[in-house]
């Protein structure tokens, strides 16, 4: 659901080292077209920033207060659950340890990481920021992706996957109030949060699958256009939360840096987790790629959509949110070519 696109103009992903001469007369080409996400969250980060008109600020901000954001994560699940395989789902099954395993990352190593680093001396807004990211789901598409392109089993990563969104109801509102009650005193009202959520994602993620063609032209025609669809909806919702946010972040100074540190620093702990847990329960390749880029990555579109809803007065948290998805996906883009290599030689 977020994460690096893979335009259906090329067959290679950017980590293999696999270069038609083509490809090597356009290099950057190649770049943009293999990372062309990473730079339009950029761009679409810098143009509403710099704007000195507060044209695109503005716009931002009219569809975030018509329930903008809430239409853009149905949307995005919506259309997930039309490419989902429901086949592949239950062909990983057959890895329960992995699944788990996974599972304990995501919900019980990241925000117990969070916690421990929100002890640090932090601006209450970045510290907010953090927590929003360490209690969120794993991703819906990168890290699958990722899976597959260091030869792990993309069945497995769909699993846990469908897991870990179905699981995130229940458990994003509990483990979010216990964790920033230490820094606000926001009301959350877990019954109704769990509501939401189950509207917003379990609900349009389930008519997705329910309607998901069986075979033929449709399908490819979605299996194609689907992923690009939904990053362009993942730039709507941050360009919302950007507008919201604009003049925090541009009064923040010295913090950016702290962010990009500390957003590096935790999916660096998460991804040493992961490969901890490896080691110890003797997870052979094959079974490990799953578990370790499942269990650290985080979505970035419902870390957006809580801060946008909850927390709109503290614009540092978004910024937490969209550089650590830029520091992760280049830290896994970076591990999933480390891997290829060592399988190789």
């Amino acid at each position: 659901m977020d994460g690096l696109n893979f335009s259906p103009c090329s067959d290679r992903q950017p980590w293999t080292d696999e270069v038609s001469p083509q490809e090597r007369a356009l290099p950057l080409d190649r770049l943009i077209k293999n990372n062309w996400f990473l730079f339009g969250l950029a761009g679409i980060c810098l143009v509403t920033l710099i704007d000195a008109t507060n044209t695109l600020a503005g716009m931002g901000k009219w569809f975030k207060s018509h329930s903008g954001a809430d239409a853009v994560i149905c949307t995005i699940f919506f259309t997930s659950g039309l490419v989902l395989k429901r086949e592949e789902i239950r062909a990983g099954l057959r890895d329960i340890q992995g699944a788990v395993i996974a599972l304990v990352l995501i919900f019980a190593v990241a925000p117990l990481t969070a916690f421990t680093i929100g002890l640090l001396p932090l601006e209450p807004a970045v510290r907010i920021g953090l927590f929003l990211v360490s209690v969120m789901p794993t991703t819906m598409s990168s890290g699958v992706v990722m899976t597959g392109a260091s030869g792990g089993n993309i069945a497995h990563a769909l699993l846990i996957t469908v897991l870990a969104n179905g699981l995130s109801i229940v458990t994003i509102p509990f483990s979010l109030s216990l964790l920033v009650q230490a820094v606000d005193s926001v009301p959350m009202d877990k019954a109704k949060m769990m509501i939401q959520m189950a509207l917003l994602v379990l609900l349009p993620l389930g008519l997705g699958l329910s309607l998901r063609p069986k075979k033929g032209a449709l399908r490819a025609f979605l299996q194609r256009v689907v992923p690009v669809l939904n990053q362009c909806l993942i730039l709507a919702i941050v360009w919302m939360g950007v507008s919201e946010a604009k003049a925090t972040v541009l009064s923040s100074g010295t913090q950016v840096f702290v962010i990009v540190v500390l957003a590096g620093f935790f999916h660096a702990v998460l991804l040493g987790a992961g490969y901890l847990s490896i080691r110890l329960f003797h997870i052979p390749r094959g079974r490990m790629e799953s578990v370790l880029f499942m269990g650290g990555q985080k979505t970035l579109p419902l870390s957006v959509l809580f801060q946008v809803k909850l927390f709109p007065q503290y614009g540092l948290a978004l910024a937490f949110c969209v550089f650590h998805h830029f520091i992760h996906l280049m830290m896994d883009g970076y591990l999933v070519g480390r891997l290829n290599r060592g399988r190789k030689s």
